[in-house]
């Protein structure tokens, strides 16, 4: 095959992939109302059955990413497309709460393997004069299967049920195995022959655990000790693969490259602080709002249309102008989205929220096109496995914490309690200390994108 043959292929199996785990958790939210209704859930574990897959991507994704690198990158993502296409399939026959928390938890599993390799991939195959488009191009059908989740999704739960958006992922992650295998030929492994570093990716893979369990507990003391000791776990895991002559993580990309350091720090500060937003503005429209899952998914559609329409154009510019310069455009958009949310209340307009939804969606276009394309960009080739599974573990990482804000504000506010009406006071208060937390973090965002630096001389 030639070699736009090739980029063509790993162009489409990347952006199918990446398509599919975004639709998933954006679907999923809007479902989850019924969902706890069925299984008679409490507001926390309602929470985790978003969270337990964002959990375990996080805690699988830098290890697969260097897995990768070392036995192939294609491998891996064939593999996780599976285990993705077959948890989906388990997910639509589960019977309990408890049982869709541990399937979700091996779905996450298999998007640690694809998020691990599809932006790897395509850095390998296009060059850098290109790369910002590729790139720009995935991000849209990340926010293309984030545009169609809440509509898709609330029409599947309202006509035939909760279950039936598990189902719809299977035939499409069939198809995505049988492209990438049939078509997408070679392999890429660039740091092959080095070893896996097991101990480090433990360490790393219990302290996210205990953060998140952490945050579930709150405010109890018990949540206290667990975010302590979750904080000295990431510190042991930094200086222990700063020793490594192999380590799971580059930590010196972080310590010698600021572009590289700052870009993924503003990632996981955006995504802590705009990932919830979907799931709250969702049981607000329901709970407060009385509105079912259909229409609710029409109105979510706002924000990621408008992503998938100006990703690509913001890949583009990033290609021409400092990603630094338009990156923190977006992150100054999305703290006045953000801002606008924070007041919300019992009778604001669905009108209001539909154009604060358009304005976080601009936001987020023109951040994270540019934001990715300034990390892969900033590291040598060798480097871009690990690259990519950091630009996919700030991301999840970001939405894991994103998660566990709002899962520790419910715990504060609401408590281990199933939300109904007399419950519905304490909900919009949730929701409006979140959005308030959440706008305060990305205005911080703001000055870390801005001090990585320029990427071009």
């Amino acid at each position: 095959m030639s070699s736009s043959g090739v980029k063509r292929v790993a162009l489409l199996s990347s952006a199918s992939a990446s398509f599919l785990t975004p639709f998933m958790g954006s679907s999923i939210n809007v479902a989850l109302p019924t969902i706890g209704e069925e299984f008679a859930i409490d507001a926390v574990m309602l929470n985790w059955v978003a969270t337990s897959f964002l959990l375990a991507a996080a805690m699988f994704l830098v290890p697969f990413g260097k897995i990768a690198d070392i036995y192939g990158r294609k491998k891996i993502f064939i593999n996780g497309i599976s285990i993705f296409t077959i948890s989906s399939f388990l997910c639509g026959i589960s019977l309990s709460g408890e049982q869709i928390i541990l399937l979700r938890f091996l779905q996450g599993i298999g998007s640690a393997m694809i998020f691990g390799t599809g932006i790897a991939i395509l850095t390998s195959v296009y060059p850098p004069a290109e790369r910002g488009k590729a790139l720009g191009i995935n991000v849209a059908s990340v926010y293309t299967g984030l545009s169609l989740g809440p509509f898709l999704g609330g029409i599947l739960t309202h006509n035939i049920g909760w279950r039936s958006i598990f189902f719809t992922i299977v035939p499409i992650g069939l198809i995505v195995i049988l492209i990438t295998l049939w078509k997408l030929k070679g392999e890429w492994a660039e740091a092959k022959g080095e070893k896996f570093d097991l101990n480090g990716s433990i360490i790393y893979g219990v302290s996210l655990l205990i953060l998140i369990l952490g945050f579930s507990l709150l405010p109890g003391i018990l949540g206290i000790v667990l975010l302590i000791l979750s904080v000295i776990g990431i510190a042991i895991f930094v200086i222990f693969e700063s020793k490594k002559e192999f380590p799971v993580l580059e930590i010196r990309l972080f310590r010698h490259n600021s572009v590289f350091a700052f870009s993924n720090f503003a990632a996981l500060i955006n995504y802590s602080s705009t990932f919830a937003v979907i799931f709250l503005l969702s049981l607000y429209l329901q709970y407060i709002k009385g509105l079912n899952p259909q229409r609710t998914g029409m109105i979510l559609l706002a924000q990621p249309v408008v992503m998938a329409l100006l990703s690509p154009l913001a890949g583009w510019l990033s290609d021409r102008i400092e990603p630094r310069v338009v990156a923190s455009a977006g992150m100054t958009v999305i703290t006045v989205a953000l801002s606008i949310f924070a007041f919300i209340e019992e009778a604001t307009p669905v009108e209001n929220i539909i154009a604060g939804l358009v304005v976080l969606g601009l936001g987020f276009a023109l951040f994270s096109s540019p934001n990715t394309n300034a990390i892969m960009s900033s590291v040598e080739r060798k480097f871009y496995g690990v690259a990519s599974a950091m630009v996919g573990t700030m991301r999840l990482v970001g939405q894991m914490l994103s998660m566990g804000i709002a899962m520790m504000i419910f715990a504060i506010y609401i408590g281990r309690v199933q939300i109904t009406s007399e419950y519905f006071p304490q909900l919009i208060t949730s929701v409006r200390v979140a959005f308030t937390v959440f706008a305060a973090l990305c205005f911080i965002g703001i000055f870390l994108s801005l001090a990585r630096g320029k990427l071009r001389d």
